[in-house]
């Protein structure tokens, strides 16, 4: 048995496959060697598969991760996972390659990753070939959901929100403003908590305002992405993640605007991963 994994910083989307079987799907709280250690993710994994899944039978593990981008975080990752899965060979890398593996196949693209974060790559069919670099919530993170929940909160205390907004927003969150700092300066995960309020920009993406924030974030990412990639004005740009999904219309039209050609907008890149991986196994797809 092989096990695929997706994941991002919120969930994770975990496949565990075998010839002539359906695969079992299990998600769980999303894994990041940036903000989690073995003290969080071995507990969390030994909750989510008790009784589902028998650890001592896994031969290999393809983990793809937000936060996996360098050895040392990697090895977080695949320290935590061996502890659990004991007989089984581990492989961590980011969640970008998963992204162009999901969304390229064995042609040459941009593959970008509009969820929680951001990230992106340029893609030749075998190999990611460019990267600009990822950094972070605080730093970086265009486009992506946190930076989403970022413009929203500066919008609303620098007092930019026209009334109707203003009146909704309140109602969901409340106005008290300290309330808010200690969520982003004090406690964990302030990266989520920031991505948390891309749903109410996408319960209100009819609004104007809405719209212009979220096509602002999208400009900003092609700007300081995108358009860094050699020959990204004839490349597909394909997006996966749930902000590029839920505000796709608006993601469309950013590109329209600026004569770039769109690729596949998907929400997760798990079921086409597996495909990949069953193709990699030698199996045959019809009998998963």
């Amino acid at each position: 048995m092989i096990a695929v994994i997706d994941s991002g910083s919120t969930k994770a989307d975990w496949k565990f496959l075998s010839p002539n079987a359906y695969p079992i799907s299990i998600s769980t709280m999303g894994f990041n060697p940036y903000y989690h250690d073995e003290s969080i993710i071995l507990p969390k994994i030994k909750t989510a598969f008790a009784g589902k899944i028998d650890p001592s039978k896994l031969t290999k593990i393809y983990f793809y991760g937000a936060g996996c981008s360098d050895p040392q975080r990697n090895k977080i990752m695949a320290d935590a996972l061996q502890k659990y899965f004991i007989n089984a060979e581990i492989s961590v890398d980011h969640d970008i390659l998963a992204c162009a593996l999901a969304t390229c196949g064995d042609q040459p693209g941009i593959s970008c990753i509009l969820g929680t974060g951001s990230n992106s790559c340029l893609f030749d069919g075998e190999k990611i070939i460019d990267n600009v670099p990822n950094l972070a919530y605080i730093l970086g993170d265009e486009g992506s959901g946190g930076h989403l929940g970022k413009l929203l909160l500066q919008g609303y205390f620098y007092r930019e929100f026209p009334d109707d907004i203003k009146n909704d927003f309140e109602e969901v969150y409340g106005n008290d403003k300290q309330v808010f700092k200690d969520k982003i300066y004090i406690e964990p995960n302030a990266n989520v908590y920031l991505a948390s309020f891309a749903k109410f920009l996408s319960d209100h993406k009819d609004h104007i305002y809405v719209q212009s924030l979220v096509s602002r974030a999208f400009s900003e990412f092609i700007k300081r992405h995108v358009r860094k990639y050699q020959d990204h004005n004839n490349l597909p740009i394909h997006f996966i993640g749930s902000v590029a999904f839920h505000f796709g219309d608006i993601l469309k039209m950013v590109l329209d605007e600026r004569s770039l050609k769109l690729g596949m907008i998907i929400k997760k890149p798990i079921n086409n991963l597996v495909d990949y991986h069953i193709g990699l196994e030698g199996w045959e797809k019809n009998k998963i």
